[in-house]
């Protein structure tokens, strides 16, 4: 039998072993991300933008619970991770720059093309760096709480702010400057600027506070249902500026760490030379027998 015999029974039970269907739940939330994504781009092109910015925010929600799901469900996968990744270059960085330029950049012809292509090939290297640098040993114990650059999701919302200042019958920006906006949060997402990513903050609510916690998310809710383009304006500003906050925390942090390694003793004190060591005494009192060393 040959390692490609696949009509042999054995190997096919471990080619085709079941899948829990706790590995399937946050691909198909992530899948079902990737279809509003896809489902913007269109509305956008028939010129539908309201109900666009709606299937955006809506894969913004939906890549906010997938990874929490699959954790706490115990569904993680390479395949999940990759599929994640995937999805978030479709729906944060393709799907809202060809929004922008269907809705203004399109009147600036190719400089316009190319602040929404800039966006896009922003997005896909903002998310190769997260994932080359997850698995970095030389990473502080601090840095977990930061993301490298704004992320995906944020950086999708905020893009967007021109349209929603636009439904806020505030009037239309110049195409110049959306197109330079656009380019300004491309850069922000690929630059090396320390975001606060929330991960430091605990999950676990107090029993006491369940139900001011369901009813402040009902009300967030129904906010933002009620006056979309107020809260999503409201929130890119805000969070936009406080960048600087999660810079100067980062900065404090790494201060704090190099001051504690600093303080603290590095590695043990040689011995003295007028005592000798174990090894000598044992290289001593027996003669090396081993073969050399093959070279």
């Amino acid at each position: 039998m040959t390692p490609y015999d696949y009509k042999d029974p054995d190997v096919r039970r471990r080619r085709f072993r079941p899948i829990p269907v706790r590995m399937l739940v946050p691909n198909f939330i992530t899948l079902l991300a990737i279809c509003a994504g896809l489902t913007a781009i269109r509305l956008s092109i028939e010129g539908r933008m309201t109900l666009a910015v709606y299937a955006i925010v809506f894969a913004a929600a939906l890549d906010g619970i997938d990874g929490r799901i699959a954790r706490l469900i115990k569904g993680q996968s390479k395949f999940g991770a990759e599929l994640d990744s995937l999805a978030d270059f479709v729906n944060f960085g393709v799907a809202p720059g060809l929004m922008l330029y269907f809705w203004q950049l399109h009147e600036l012809r190719n400089a316009g093309w190319i602040a929404a292509m800039v966006f896009a090939i922003s997005m896909s290297l903002r998310l190769a760096r997260f994932n080359a640098s997850i698995d970095d040993p030389n990473k502080p114990a601090f840095a977990s709480n930061f993301f490298t650059g704004v992320p995906a999701p944020a950086g999708a919302i905020t893009v967007l702010l021109p349209i929603y200042t636009a439904f806020l019958d505030l009037g239309r920006w110049p195409a110049a400057v959306t197109a330079a906006y656009t380019l300004l949060i491309a850069f922000l997402m690929v630059s090396r600027l320390p975001v606060f990513s929330g991960k430091s903050i605990r999950m676990r609510v107090p029993p006491e506070l369940v139900l001011p916690v369901f009813v402040g998310v009902i009300f967030f809710i129904a906010l933002l249902i009620s006056y979309p383009w107020y809260i999503l304006s409201a929130g890119s500003v805000l969070y936009l500026l406080s960048l600087p906050l999660g810079w100067k925390s980062y900065r404090d942090q790494a201060r704090a760490a190099q001051a504690a390694g600093a303080a603290s003793p590095v590695g043990v004190a040689p011995a003295s030379a007028s005592t000798p060591s174990l090894t000598a005494n044992l290289s001593e009192a027996a003669p090396d027998d081993r073969p050399e060393r093959l070279h």
